[in-house]
């Protein structure tokens, strides 16, 4: 407000005086907070936080978590912090549609995460590609979330895929089993089905033949009619393909059956409660993961390990981050997605996409990213950046052959 000399000098009336106050309270307003400047960036995590996978979703929690503490700490990005908004999927496609739909529409998030189950997660893939919301995949493994062939694609992936896990799974069976004739157990779904495919694909390339391929449902509490044909056509090993749930059904069969071939699993039987529900023969099961707080850790790794142990108190040791792989690949596709803010300059959904493949260096938990993403790659990691594991306890280790 602009004044001269002679009425600044004059006594001043109330309404002019009150005026005066609103005004500079509104210059005020203005010069500490342009716009919505310090307005939360929020990224929106879709997965299940109750039944057999839930612990697997508190994982997922607490990597974003550690990941957006951090970067909050630093000034967040863009001069704002980022805001971890969460809704349960309960594992169910229809309701992880519904909370895809919320977060997006209702809560406003610029940014999408989530997906633990790969049903899931493709129910959620053709609503983010319409809406035009990046969605960043840190765990479930389909090939097709990512390969969607959709021409204007939003879905992007820091974890595991399925094509790569079973070229692996196929590898280390034969170099550590001296597997020739593997019988396929898969659970009979969509992640079932990408993976039946993906087996397929490697063990032709490798030249290996199964002895079989059988499906299971995800309620099945008896496998062994299945087990049995795998067993009389000569398996020599198990490939599994199934969740907590049915995959603890899977190892039971096999006690009551007697049999005890070497399992090689993809990484279903991390997402909970497996030990517990397995029995002791859990133990019998390798498999692949993404990451391990074991060993000598880069220091990226000694700097998470260290807020995880401040931040919550039942985690004491590496052995205590279970699944690790759920930290590692959410902290990961945090630290991605405001990176891709960044470079975006600003944090609108098709701004970000682009800012997906304009990254440059992500120096990660699991890896440093360099260029991890393409128009034609949508998938940050490779069948290089797997580690094979397995149960001691309610504990995942990684596997060493006795």
């Amino acid at each position: 407000m602009r004044y001269n000399s002679t009425s600044s000098n004059r006594a001043f009336s109330r309404p002019s005086f009150l005026q005066g106050v609103m005004g500079a309270a509104f210059a005020a307003t203005l010069a500490v907070s342009p716009a919505h400047a310090a307005d939360p960036i929020k990224i929106g995590l879709v997965t299940a936080l109750s039944g057999q996978s839930a612990r697997a979703g508190e994982a997922l929690t607490r990597g974003a978590t550690i990941a957006i503490e951090e970067i909050n700490a630093k000034g967040g990005v863009l001069g704002r912090p980022l805001e971890l908004v969460r809704r349960d999927d309960e594992s169910n496609p229809a309701k992880g549609l519904i909370a895809a739909r919320e977060l997006i529409q209702r809560e406003k998030v610029s940014a999408l995460l989530g997906g633990l189950d790969t049903p899931v997660a493709l129910a959620i893939v053709p609503f983010v590609n319409n809406a035009k919301m990046p969605f960043v995949v840190p765990w479930a493994a389909g090939t097709n979330i990512t390969q969607n062939g959709a021409a204007d694609n939003y879905v992007f992936r820091v974890s595991a895929m399925d094509d790569e896990v079973d070229k692996a799974i196929v590898q280390f069976a034969r170099k550590t089993y001296d597997t020739k004739k593997p019988g396929l157990i898969l659970v009979n779904n969509p992640w079932g089905e990408s993976n039946e495919h993906g087996l397929k694909a490697a063990m032709k390339a490798s030249g290996t033949e199964p002895a079989g391929i059988e499906k299971f449902e995800g309620n099945d509490v008896d496998v062994v009619p299945q087990l049995s044909r795998l067993k009389q056509a000569g398996a020599d090993t198990l490939f599994l393909v199934g969740n907590v749930g049915p995959a603890s059904q899977v190892v039971k069969s096999l006690d009551r059956m007697g049999w005890a071939p070497p399992i090689v699993s993809h990484w279903g039987p991390a997402g909970g409660r497996f030990t517990e529900l397995a029995g002791p023969n859990a133990k019998n099961v390798i498999f692949v993961q993404t990451y391990s707080f074991f060993g000598d850790l880069s220091p990226v790794g000694k700097k998470v390990i260290a807020a995880l142990q401040a931040k919550y108190p039942d985690i004491k040791g590496p052995a205590d981050i279970t699944p690790a792989v759920g930290v590692a690949n959410a902290y990961d596709s945090v630290l991605v997605i405001a990176k891709a803010i960044e470079k975006a300059g600003k944090a609108e959904p098709v701004a970000i996409r682009d800012g997906l493949y304009a990254i440059d260096r992500v120096d990660g938990l699991i890896k440093t990213y360099d260029k991890p993403f393409t128009k034609t790659k949508h998938d940050a990691l490779t069948e290089n950046d797997y580690i094979w594991t397995r149960f001691e306890d309610n504990h995942i280790l990684p596997f060493v052959k006795k």
